[in-house]
């Protein structure tokens, strides 16, 4: 019995984004929610930080977007910019409306005012945050809306294979008219038909061996627009984030960067300070110059980390600005008001994805794809702190704009076939997925790291370019698993990022290369696009 499932709009992931698109369309359509694992395993949830927008009476729009523009060094689209940092005020009181318990500060009247801090790139206090567990408190609130929500379907453990579209049917005009998806619980394989499909997706931390992502950022919705005929952008601009924990057993465990913005120092074995010698902004210089500046001090000095020390401040100022993060610290042994500690930098977030509009439109018909996985035009060569969950909330709301000002013509396509499994088998032998996925994930780490060398990144397509045809083949004949559509995903992001970081012959932003160590302004000054069949 075919396994079809039909909705207005089908989103693809449960991260801020996607939670805030469904919110913001439930009251005119029937909305699906997609999360390949537990509804909260998203970037959003894990996200320390917090959100940027103009606020304080001292702050200026133009002070933000140019701050931006710095940190995106020549590659941000201003108009994006923009656009997107004059609706921060809006965003944050809808979230407020929504019911985040956003951290609050005593005003000069006696009233409570948001309190904001500040991260790496800002020039002002403009990082609205709740403790430093923004990203929980925004999705435990978006969740407990949707599930409330009579025209909300909230799936869990329901990964999406791929995108269904008119063209690969034989159909024209070419339209996405939704996705094939596993159903991990009953080990089914389901289709889902919708009129508008959105990726939600997050980014693709998972392709390097440390990354401060969480499990499920596989790159699956950048991989699946690609095979869909989407343009990519950018894919060689990956944020390291600075400052992970050091420590076996912490899985890189993101210390937020607003540490830092509270006056936390970064130093040597030995107790030295360093970042004077790369940044006059010390250690509130944006993420790619500080991350670049301890990978040479970790290896000028062999070391595996460096430290990050902020218990030069008062012991009750920490635990009440930082609170998980003093209680996960101690459950690993270090007690961040009386010592420095142990840090390295892990994959935290990618710059680049599916080419979008600022509403989310990608290149083919009824796909719309939001937050980490589309590239907007808004972070440019570096994205700067907490400007992420900005773009999740303003590009969610112009998207329901477009999807609702296209209005309701748009049909569920017929005779879209079930999956078809007559032709393969169970696997046998799963060790060939996990060594695989442990391979791509060691040569990203060595050869496509942060900082490059065009010899590390040819090793790297000729390894990519096994991987995939040994993977391609494993798909061919085997049933699917999550596993294995993981791996996939992650071996053609993989492929995405090496060559599109061949393409860029100069150093910029979070793209550094030891051949061509300069910005290139004649030949490089713009983005990164590849297009099917285009791997020049």
């Amino acid at each position: 019995m075919p396994h079809h499932y039909d909705y207005d709009v089908l989103i693809v992931g449960s991260g801020a984004a996607g939670l805030s698109l469904a919110l913001h369309l439930a009251e005119r359509h029937s909305v699906c929610v997609l999360s390949k694992g537990a509804i909260t395993e998203s970037a959003t949830y894990y996200a320390q930080g917090g959100v940027s927008a103009v606020i304080d009476q001292n702050d200026t729009i133009e002070s933000h977007v140019e701050d931006t523009l710095r940190a995106g060094a020549g590659l941000c689209h201003r108009d994006i910019v923009e656009f997107i940092v004059k609706q921060g005020r809006n965003r944050i009181d809808w979230l407020l409306e929504q019911g985040v318990p956003f951290t609050t500060t005593a005003a000069e009247d006696g009233s409570q005012a948001i309190h904001l801090t500040q991260e790496g790139g800002h020039s002002r206090r403009r990082v609205v945050h709740a403790a430093d567990a923004t990203g929980r408190a925004i999705e435990t609130t978006l969740i407990e809306r949707v599930r409330a929500h009579p025209k909300i379907e909230l799936l869990a453990d329901h990964v999406a294979i791929d995108l269904i579209t008119t063209g690969k049917l034989g159909g024209t005009p070419d339209r996405c008219v939704g996705a094939y998806v596993l159903d991990r619980a009953l080990g089914i394989v389901k289709t889902f038909r919708a009129r508008w499909s959105a990726l939600a997706t997050g980014g693709a931390g998972k392709v390097y061996l440390y990354t401060s992502n969480p499990d499920v950022a596989t790159g699956d919705g950048i991989a699946m627009a690609w095979r869909a005929g989407c343009a990519i952008a950018n894919m060689e601009f990956v944020q390291f984030h600075p400052t992970c924990l050091y420590h076996p057993r912490a899985k890189t465990f993101l210390l937020t960067e607003a540490l830092r913005g509270e006056g936390g120092h970064l130093l040597l074995p030995n107790g030295e300070r360093f970042m004077h010698r790369f940044d006059a902004r010390l250690e509130l210089a944006p993420r790619d110059i500080v991350a670049r500046a301890i990978d040479y001090e970790m290896k000028r000095l062999g070391s595996d980390f460096v430290y990050l020390d902020i218990s030069h401040k008062p012991a009750t100022f920490i635990r009440d600005h930082f609170p998980t993060i003093y209680q996960k610290c101690l459950e690993f042994g270090f007690d961040i008001t009386t010592q420095p500690i142990p840090i390295v930098p892990a994959a935290h977030y990618l710059c680049g994805g599916v080419v979008t509009d600022v509403a989310g439109r990608t290149s083919l018909p009824g796909l719309f794809a939001i937050g980490e996985v589309a590239h907007t035009g808004l972070h440019g060569a570096n994205r700067m702190a907490s400007n992420s969950l900005l773009e999740c909330l303003v590009t969610s709301k112009a998207a329901a704009e477009a999807i609702d000002f296209e209005g309701g013509d748009v049909p569920i396509a017929p005779n879209v076939p079930a999956w078809d499994e007559s032709q393969v088998i169970d696997a046998d032998e799963a060790i060939v997925v996990a060594h695989n996925w442990d391979e791509l994930r060691r040569f990203m780490w060595d050869y496509v790291g942060i900082v490059r060398t065009t010899k590390r990144l040819e090793r790297a397509r000729r390894r990519v370019q096994l991987l995939h045809g040994e993977i391609s083949d494993f798909y061919a004949n085997y049933r699917v698993t999550a596993d294995l559509i993981e791996l996939r995903n992650l071996v053609q992001v993989a492929e995405l990022i090496i060559r599109s970081a061949l393409k860029r012959k100069e150093s910029r932003g979070l793209h550094f290369t030891l051949d061509y160590p300069q910005v290139d302004d004649v030949n490089h000054a713009r983005d990164t696009i590849i297009r099917a069949g285009d791997f020049s």
